[in-house]
């Protein structure tokens, strides 16, 4: 008996140390200069009402382990590394799988906006294996951590928290609801509040753009982003390429905009080995692998991916995938 009650009252200790804890962690949020003037500015600006604002941030939480992952994406990955996360065969088979149990919503959207089937559902294998890992990070705590405690990169966070506050008042959603990614990123495609409101899609009217649940306003939402992007219909997206010496060199930069002609390839003693079209613009990039490096010429549409996240890792990654979907269910007809 005295060791049960001395367990209940170290249970008790341990509470009211919580509770303290919370306490002041929320007093020192309320005490928050950056979160006060966000406040005032969306009440300013937008007509929130006020105390409802500073109830709901009184609730937020600043997550120290979001910080230290935006710290460490995975694109800071060399490429066969990255690689080997997205190029299985688990997700290529659910790739052909969610094809399949989708065609006539992806053929409907194929010919709506010109993106092809398996480009969009590389992009969502690649987001979240189809749905399966939407994130576990309520999108109020991750946006909120990021804007108010992480200053690289607070103007942009500030930016995604206020899109997110204005898009759950026109969706109708509670900000404490919705989760996603420790970047704020949601849904099955992993939008950031911005795009949500610009580029989400309600394909089957129903009132509602559902990219959490409803399988067609994701697939048309994803393809209306690269669409709005200018992504070109029929067009080529990227090809292997080989380069004699190190002359090519000169031209690997961070830019991901395609700018050489192919008459600058050549002076770069670049072979496309017949694959680039004579009147389009190409980026060079060049992929890690383990004691070598491969390199590709990318063109509009890679570039067009890149909108999507900016790494030619991720585009590289949704572009081989894609390839590797529509091969393996070119098999299975």
């Amino acid at each position: 008996m005295k060791i049960l009650n001395s367990l209940a009252n170290i249970s008790l200790i341990c509470s009211c140390l919580t509770l303290l804890a919370c306490a002041a962690h929320v007093a020192e949020r309320k005490e928050s200069p950056g979160i006060d003037a966000f406040i005032e500015d969306m009440v300013s600006r937008h007509h929130f009402n006020k105390s409802e604002l500073e109830d709901l941030f009184e609730s937020v939480e600043i997550k120290e382990n979001i910080i230290k992952t935006m710290t460490k994406p995975a694109e800071g990955m060399p490429w066969y590394k990255y690689r080997k996360i997205f190029l299985t065969d688990a997700r290529i088979d659910a790739g052909v799988k969610f094809w399949q149990e989708n065609a006539p919503v992806f053929a409907a959207v194929e010919r709506q906006y010109g993106v092809p089937a398996e480009i969009i559902i590389a992009i969502i294998g690649v987001e979240t294996f189809y749905g399966q890992n939407t994130g576990s990070h309520r999108v109020i705590d991750a946006l909120s951590t990021l804007a108010f405690a992480y200053p690289p990169r607070s103007k942009f966070f500030l930016s995604e928290l206020e899109n997110f506050l204005l898009l759950c008042r026109e969706e109708n959603i509670l900000p404490y609801s919705p989760m996603g990614s420790y970047a704020g990123a949601m849904g099955m495609p992993q939008f950031m509040p911005s795009s949500f409101r610009t580029y989400a899609a309600d394909f089957d009217n129903d009132k509602l753009r559902d990219i959490w649940h409803n399988k067609a306003d994701v697939i048309a939402s994803v393809a209306n982003y690269l669409a709005k992007h200018k992504w070109q219909p029929g067009q080529a997206i990227a090809f292997p390429v080989q380069a004699q010496g190190e002359t090519y060199k000169s031209a690997l930069n961070t830019d991901l905009k395609p700018a050489l002609t192919f008459a600058e390839l050549q002076l770069l003693k670049i072979d496309t080995l017949g694959q680039a079209p004579l009147n389009s613009k190409i980026k060079l990039l060049a992929f890690e692998l383990e004691n070598s490096q491969e390199l590709w010429a990318a063109l509009d549409n890679f570039y067009v991916i890149t909108r999507y996240n900016h790494s030619p890792l991720y585009a590289m990654a949704v572009f081989q995938l894609s390839k590797a979907i529509a091969n393996k269910k070119s098999l299975l007809l």
